[in-house]
């Protein structure tokens, strides 16, 4: 898809990493509400750093197989603008969302472009991320980008998996996203994340979408 590449950094706990990350650029904030993971955040501390966000800057939540009404609570009480859904969420679950979801999907041989077709009129995009056995995301490590464009994808999509300040423009060359989803290739710990990576991470996306308008 033409046009800047959007950048989300997920996993977020800290509100001045937070601030930093949107003044170097980025687009949107992934909160992850799954308590099992090293990078949960209150719902508490999730609305004081939402409520502080600028125009523009999403406050995406992050949930896996969670009940649609603690989403609906959690969603309300934050100020979430968007949802992230990283289990065996249906398409029927999708469907009754009180925001616009972005489903994310680990890549196995098993997926296939019928099976995403089955979202495509519940959702606002697709997240394809790394296959970890016990892990819905975070996992560091990428996948072969090569299988992307078997899945005939009819929603936006977003690239994880592994990414970071280094290895981003390769991905956004070969795969042309319309966004990526950075989480643990910027970590200095689970849940904080290193500011100056996300400053040349923002710098090098924007080259890359530099030059691809420029061949354009």
């Amino acid at each position: 898809m033409a046009g800047r590449t959007r950048i989300k950094i997920c996993g977020m706990t800290e509100g001045l990493e937070i601030e930093k990350a949107v003044a170097a650029g980025v687009d949107a904030i992934g909160f992850i509400f799954v308590k099992e993971s090293p990078r949960y955040i209150r719902p508490e501390d999730a609305r004081e750093i939402i409520r502080n966000l600028p125009p523009f800057v999403d406050a995406v939540g992050v949930f896996v197989n969670e009940d649609p009404d603690v989403i609906g609570e959690i969603t309300q009480y934050c100020g979430l603008t968007v949802l992230q859904l990283h289990g065996q969420e249906t398409p029927e679950y999708c469907e009754i969302m009180p925001r616009r979801v972005i489903k994310a999907f680990q890549v196995t041989a098993g997926l296939d472009a019928e099976f995403l077709a089955s979202y495509k009129d519940v959702i606002c995009g697709y997240l394809l991320d790394t296959y970890h056995e016990n892990m819905g995301g975070g996992t560091g490590e990428t996948f072969d980008w090569a299988v992307i464009e078997k899945l005939n994808l009819q929603r936006p999509l977003i690239l994880a998996g592994g990414l970071n300040e280094v290895n981003v423009g390769a991905a956004i060359n070969l795969v042309h996203p319309f966004g990526v989803d950075i989480n643990s290739g910027i970590e200095t710990a689970p849940g904080r994340k290193d500011v100056e990576k996300i400053g040349k991470l923002v710098r090098e996306v924007s080259d890359v979408d530099g030059r691809v308008v420029l061949c354009g």
